[in-house]
């Protein structure tokens, strides 16, 4: 088990920096002797949108099950750089003083549980209606056959696109695609080629110059659409599949995006919100910088363009997720709270008050009516066609040596051979997934 931790302890230094950080410094938070009482650590302030929602979902619980379980949380904002958070888990882990329920990034699903960190949550779900929950969500928690941890938020990319830049470039409507329709890799080239000969400029902002998670967030699908894939179904596997023919010509789409000057590596900063660009890849979270900073562009959300080998819709998904200690002996308690958290009312409050997509089937139902039409498109894209990132015990390693995949292929004339670079960030996989599993 010591050396299960040790080796949790380095692979978790590797997850700062991830899509996002929360900002503010507040921490709350109580210790008790109570049975009936758990405490829970989450990565986010109190003062922010998402901080307010889970306030009100903890309060819900609490007078709910008042007189038997009280949820306490202590709020540990992640800093910028993607610490603080998993410094004081990676702090707790080594001291044996994690508190009862803990939040986790999507992807470190896999490394918390081969560690020993969290505890399996089947025995606690067979009364939380599994089936309404989104097959992302299940994805992303779980590891070896059985479930570790709970997503209460989802998130999802599509290709944001300027409507006043399209009309004057003469993209019509009935040229745009749906989600039933959406473009082919081709057809998606053959507009980027429109767009930049009419402005003579960049088609699209593929954010590669962000050199960061997002590259394995939102570029993983162009992979999983044409059939390929980063490691194998249970996460032991890379080489023989980052580096096979079908991850590769994914990885040559890319590459011909810059090539072809459809995309660039150096963009304009903000370039589509300022109408520079006509296109932007970019998630949810972009809405609402949108709709507060730059109301005045005016904007639609197009799906994820396809393999032409396939034709098959891949989005990317994944956020932050509940689990439950393995130290924990508030097990009742702990699993109660992670399924009120994660039930059709509280994934309403979450979505609707921090501006993300929803768990629950039964959710998306619920809130309808009250989110833009580009939040629709999201939110449908994710149940039909979300993918959560590979679940394996190295994901750090494995992530960081995908975007640096992408980073060569993008720089084409020192690495015109592609094949050559999946061989070589495959390896760097294999070896980071081969020390993790000993």
């Amino acid at each position: 088990m010591k050396k299960r931790v040790l080796a949790f302890a380095a692979i978790l230094a590797f997850t700062a920096g991830g899509l996002a950080g929360c900002g503010g410094s507040k921490e709350k938070g109580s210790g008790s002797s109570d049975p009936g009482e758990i405490k829970i650590w989450v990565q986010f302030s109190d003062e922010t949108p998402e901080g307010k929602a889970w306030s009100e979902i903890v309060d819900n619980f609490n007078d709910e099950y008042a007189g038997e379980y009280k949820a306490v949380t202590e709020y540990i904002p992640r800093s910028g750089s993607g610490g603080g958070y998993e410094d004081k888990v990676n702090a707790a882990v080594t001291t044996n003083s994690l508190p009862d329920v803990i939040t986790l990034d999507g992807p470190n699903t896999a490394a918390y549980a081969h560690s020993g960190v969290i505890a399996p949550l089947d025995d606690y779900l067979k009364d939380a209606d599994m089936d309404d929950v989104l097959d992302s969500i299940v994805q992303q928690g779980t590891y070896d056959g059985k479930m570790y941890a709970f997503g209460f938020s989802e998130s999802n990319v599509g290709v944001y696109y300027n409507k006043s830049l399209f009309k004057d470039a003469g993209i019509t409507e009935d040229q745009l695609p749906t989600l039933e329709d959406p473009w082919t890799w081709t057809e998606f080239q053959a507009i980027c080629q429109k767009l930049t000969d009419k402005y003579k400029t960049p088609a699209i902002d593929m954010q590669m110059a962000s050199g960061d998670e997002m590259l394995t967030y939102a570029y993983t699908p162009f992979v999983w659409s044409n059939g390929g894939d980063v490691v194998n179904d249970d996460g032991t596997k890379a080489e023989n599949y980052f580096n096979d023919k079908k991850s590769v010509e994914a990885l040559e789409f890319l590459q011909g995006l810059v090539k072809k000057e459809y995309t660039t590596i150096s963009p304009i900063e903000k370039g589509f919100e300022t109408g520079k660009y006509a296109m932007l890849l970019s998630g949810s979270w972009t809405m609402a910088d949108l709709e507060e900073n730059y109301q005045d562009i005016d904007y639609g959300i197009l799906p994820y363009p396809v393999s032409d080998a396939t034709g098959e819709l891949v989005s990317p998904t994944g956020s932050w997720q509940l689990a439950m200690t393995k130290k924990t002996e508030k097990k009742d308690a702990s699993a109660a709270f992670i399924k009120f958290a994660t039930n059709t009312e509280s994934s309403r409050i979450m979505s609707l008050g921090n501006s993300v997509l929803p768990i629950r089937n039964s959710t998306v139902e619920l809130i309808k009516d009250d989110v833009s039409e580009g939040m629709k498109v999201l939110i449908k894209q994710n149940q039909i066609s979300g993918h959560a990132r590979p679940v394996v015990v190295a994901y750090p390693q494995v992530s960081r040596a995908f975007q640096q995949a992408v980073q060569d292929v993008s720089y084409f004339e020192e690495n015109p051979d592609v094949q050559k670079v999946a061989d070589s960030r495959a390896a760097e996989m294999q070896q980071a997934i081969n020390t993790s599993l000993k």
